[in-house]
Order: structure tokens, then C-alpha cells, then sequence
């Protein structure tokens, strides 16, 4: 991992063990980056990534904390500096999913998707961000979504989190432009990635076609992330890029 883009940086990712944000761990790292790899509790699955890291000549520090705890993600970032002295990316990648008809949904279901995702993104970033303006280049990467773009059934409370994180990319842009800090979202879509045995597909798959006529994989979306963490991404700030295969075009 030698001589990689993103060699001497530090990047924190949010719900990283498994599935997208295992990718973008992976991915980072395989730049040559650091990785801080969180899960919210079970610590089985950031070690597993931290061993394919370092299994591949890279470093990686494995910790449990949920995103909705404040406190605990002051911890994290803590630990992050005391391991390896820095942090230059974080992204926000933890989330919740699921579907329910408005009809239906109780205000704690409501609370507890937007509380991981638009909630969580807050106490990551007021967690990492003494740390992200001493950077010289850092970037906070926010994992969006296609519903919040293309809308979808049974999920007003996924699609408001999700349309909050990029109204949070836009106004984050402007307020850290100043220190050297970038901030972008990238919205995946229909990705196809590991699912419990019980896992209902979401509506708006069946509605939603990608251009490509296939699903794309975590790596699809984890190569635009490391791209907007690296050198060549500077001058991107504030944006939105899509990473569904052209399901959506905005």
C-alpha cells in the first residue's frame, strides 16, 4: 500500500462492517489511509475488517460505539488521534432502512432512522472536526440515498434523513470551505449487497432501473468515495454525486 494517494491520512467510517461501509474501509485503506473502522456493538465484525486491512499491509483500529451517542463518538475520535496522531476523512455511511406506511409509523420509529442518520452525522462531525481543520485536506464524505432523490413509498422517515444529509453536505461546504475541509454526499443506488434471510426488497428497487441493466456492487460506490477523500477531489465541495448505475439523473 506504499506510494498510495491517500498515504499518511487518517479516515473514520461509520458503519463499516459490512456491506458498504465494509467497502469503503477496504477501499480507503487500499489508498494507503488508516482506517478507524466503527460498528455500533458488535466489535466481532470491525475486527474482521481491521484483519483484511491489515492483512493487505494497511492499519485499521476497530471500535464499537453507537452514532446516536454523542459521547461515544468523542471517544472514538479520540482514540483515532491516539492511534495514529490524526484525522483527515470521515464518513458518515451508518444508517437505518426499512418501510412503513405513514399510516402505520409511531413518532420513536420516525425518531430512530432520522436519529442514526441525520443525528448521527451531526455528533460524528462535531466529534471529528477539531481534527479535520488541522488536516491541510480534509473531507467528510455523507452517504446519501436514491429515495431521497427519487422518492419512495413507505419511507418518509429514510427519505427525509437522507434528503436532511444533503441539505447537511450543502450547508457543511460553506462553513468549512475556509478550512481546508470538503464536504460531499454520495448517494448509492441499488446496490446489491448482503441481506438477512427474512429481508423484504425495497419497493423502490422494483420501481427504480439502472441504465447498466445490473445492480452495483459496495466497491461501485466505495471508489467514488476514496476519490473524494484524495488529492484530485479539492476542488469539490457541496455536491452530490450519484452512484446508481443511472437509476437516477439530476
Amino acid at each position: 500500500m506504499n506510494g498510495k494517494e491517500l498515504d499518511g491520512r487518517v479516515a473514520i467510517v461509520t458503519g463499516a462492517g459490512r456491506n458498504i461501509g465494509r467497502a469503503i474501509a477496504l477501499e480507503l485503506a487500499a489508498g494507503g489511509a488508516a482506517v478507524v473502522v466503527n460498528v455500533r456493538a458488535n466489535i466481532g465484525e470491525a475486527q474482521s475488517v481491521a484483519k483484511e486491512i491489515e492483512a493487505q499491509g494497511g492499519a485499521a483500529l476497530p471500535f464499537a460505539g453507537d452514532v446516536t451517542d454523542a459521547a461515544a463518538m468523542a471517544k472514538m475520535a479520540a482514540a483515532g488521534v491516539t492511534r495514529f496522531s490524526r484525522v483527515d476523512y470521515l464518513v458518515n455511511n451508518a444508517a437505518m432502512r426499512g418501510e412503513k406506511r405513514i399510516e402505520d409509523m409511531t413518532y420513536a420509529e420516525w425518531r430512530q432512522v432520522l436519529d442514526v442518520t441525520l443525528d448521527g452525522a451531526f455528533h460524528c462531525v462535531k466529534a471529528c472536526l477539531p481534527f479535520l481543520k488541522q488536516s491541510g485536506a480534509g473531507a467528510i464524505v455523507n452517504i446519501g440515498g436514491l429515495s431521497a432523490h427519487a422518492g419512495s413509498q413507505h419511507r418518509a422517515h429514510v427519505v427525509t434523513a437522507k434528503s436532511g444529509l444533503v441539505g447537511f453536505t450543502r450547508a457543511l461546504a460553506h462553513d468549512l470551505a475556509g478550512h481546508d475541509v470538503t464536504v460531499n454526499c454520495v448517494a448509492p443506488g441499488l446496490i446489491a449487497t448482503a441481506r438477512p434471510d427474512n429481508f423484504v426488497e425495497p419497493q423502490h428497487h422494483a420501481i427504480n432501473h439502472t441504465l447498466s441493466g445490473r445492480r452495483g456492487a459496495p466497491e461501485d460506490v466505495a471508489t467514488v468515495v476514496r476519490f473524494l477523500c484524495g488529492p484530485g477531489a479539492r476542488y469539490i465541495t457541496g455536491q452530490t454525486i450519484h452512484a446508481s448505475g443511472g437509476a437516477f439523473i439530476g
